[in-house]
Order: C-alpha cells, then sequence, then structure tokens
C-alpha cells in the first residue's frame, strides 16, 4: 500500500473542503466548460504521469473496463453538473448538498451492493437530511430561479456521483486506484473536450491568476490525488461509510467560502446544514454503535 486509510480520509476532507471555491474561481475568465475542460485535461496527464513512474498496471479485462466506464461517466456527468451550477449558488452551498451523497449512495447500496438495509433508522435519517434541504430552499435567501436551477444540478451530480461510486466499487475490487483514476478520466476527458468545443470553443484572451492557480490545483489535487485517494478508500471501505468525509466538508466549506470569497451564510444555511448532518448521524448510527474494535 502506497498509504494509509486514515491520511487517504484526512486526504479527501482537505480537496473536498477547499474543492467548491476553487471549481467557482476556476472559471472565472475563461466559463465554467473552460475551467473543467482545462482542469480535467491536465488531470489525466498528471495521472498519466504517475501510473508511469509508479509503474502502475492497467488491467483492460471486461470487469475493468466496466469499471473505468462507471469512473469516466460518473466524473462527467457529476463534475458537469456541479461546474454549471456553481455560476449561481455560493460554493459553500455545494458541499452542504455533496452532504446528501452518503443518504444517495445508501439507496443505491442497498440495490446494488447489499451492504446494508434500509431500516426504520436509516429511513429517519434520510427524512431528516430531506428537511434539512429544504429549509435550505426555503429559507437559504431570497428566492431565485437561477439559484434554484443551481441547486437542482448540483443535487443532480449527488445523485449520478453516488450512483458511480456504488457501480465502481462494485466492479472494481482487485483495481488498483490510480488505474481507476486514469481510465475513468480517459474516458471523461475526449467528453470534456467535445462539449466544450461544441457548447463553447473559444479560448480565453486572459485568465485571471486566481483561475490559473485553482485550474492547476484542481488538476492536480482534486482531479488526480482526490481521485485516487477516493477510489482507494471505496476499494478499502464500504461505499456508504466513505461518504461519511461529507459529515466535515459542508461545514469547512461553508467558513471557506465566507473568510475567502465574502459570501454571507444566512441563518437558515446553518439550520439546513445542521439538519443535513444530524440525518446523516441518524442514517449511520448502527454502524457506529456495532462497528467492531481495530488494532
Amino acid at each position: 500500500r502506497l498509504m494509509s486509510v486514515p491520511a487517504a480520509f484526512a486526504g479527501v476532507i482537505l480537496i473536498w473542503s477547499t474543492t467548491p471555491l476553487a471549481i467557482q474561481w476556476s472559471s472565472q475568465g475563461g466559463g465554467y466548460l473552460f475551467g473543467v475542460t482545462a482542469r480535467m485535461t491536465l488531470g489525466l496527464l498528471f495521472c498519466l504521469l504517475a501510473i508511469r513512474f509508479f509503474n502502475v498496471s492497467m488491467p483492460w479485462h471486461a470487469r475493468a473496463r466496466g469499471a473505468y466506464l462507471a469512473a469516466g461517466l460518473g466524473i462527467y456527468g457529476a463534475m458537469s453538473l456541479v461546474y454549471w451550477g456553481a455560476q449561481y449558488v455560493p460554493s459553500g452551498w455545494i458541499a452542504v448538498l455533496f452532504g446528501l451523497s452518503p443518504l444517495v449512495t445508501s439507496i443505491f447500496s442497498a440495490l446494488w451492493l447489499s451492504e446494508q438495509s434500509l431500516g426504520l433508522v436509516r429511513v429517519a435519517g434520510l427524512l431528516l437530511g430531506l428537511v434539512g434541504l429544504a429549509v435550505i430552499f426555503l429559507m437559504g435567501g431570497a428566492p431565485d430561479i437561477q439559484t434554484d436551477l443551481g441547486i437542482a444540478a448540483v443535487l443532480l451530480s449527488t445523485v449520478v456521483h453516488a450512483a458511480s461510486a456504488v457501480w465502481v466499487r462494485r466492479l472494481s475490487v482487485e483495481l488498483p486506484a490510480l488505474a481507476v483514476t486514469g481510465g475513468g478520466l480517459m474516458l471523461a476527458v475526449p467528453l470534456f473536450i467535445l462539449t466544450w468545443l461544441l457548447f463553447d470553443g473559444s479560448w480565453p484572451v486572459m485568465l485571471p491568476e486566481r483561475a490559473r492557480f485553482s485550474i492547476v490545483y484542481l488538476a492536480l489535487f482534486g482531479s488526480l490525488l482526490g481521485f485516487f485517494w477516493y477510489y482507494y478508500l471505496l476499494r478499502e471501505v464500504e461505499a456508504a461509510r466513505v461518504n461519511l468525509i461529507t459529515l466535515v466538508t459542508p461545514v469547512t466549506a461553508l467558513l471557506l467560502g465566507h473568510w475567502l470569497n465574502g459570501e454571507v451564510i444566512e441563518a437558515g444555511v446553518w439550520f439546513g446544514t445542521a439538519l443535513i448532518l444530524s440525518g446523516l448521524l441518524v442514517h449511520q448510527w448502527d454502524q457506529f454503535s456495532r462497528r467492531p474494535a481495530t488494532g
């Protein structure tokens, strides 16, 4: 192993906390399609270099191709939606909405992996999370159609992300995490380039320094290390437990957006976030209460 599971958890928490703000910054000057396409293209280059440097084998049997397909479609679908939605919602909200991913993941896990049952306690957690989402919708600020569409896009991104995570876990148990990352990006990058050419295609005349830094940061840490650590955790740990990372990232992302981007956090957003996180705790309570001791 190249790392421990706790180190991978810490890395993903750090990256997911900073990613929403970096997504917004990376779209300045060139638009969201250029931002996501440049990020993923650079991320693929970094990933291929890492595969070569660490001499990681990339299997191409049917199961591996299925895992790469699941990862690639998940990356393309989820990232396209979240980049579009990030134009219309505060960066901190993105992490809050992604906080619902463990709840969605548990549904897909029950259907596809038979990892867990959706008993009364888990359903109660799901409902509490949905109440928190409704509070953010109703009390998060002045109603605005673009904001509502942005929230809807990020929510759909969460569903795509959760479905892809469970699909990858189902197919990639024996695959190196870096191979899954590379295989997924090999599929996703051509789709991003094609989308950019069809719907934009204009090369930005000048990118602000903050946008350039954010694109490189997201390519190296978000697309390479973030995906690598994430798929590593999916291979080593139950999918729903991996997404408990989102218990931490909504709060840290909200604070970063407030401190670094001047985003106003309404009381309703904090209240809705607290309800979502409470729903996550209720949803996973049986996992904590019967977790075996490890040495």
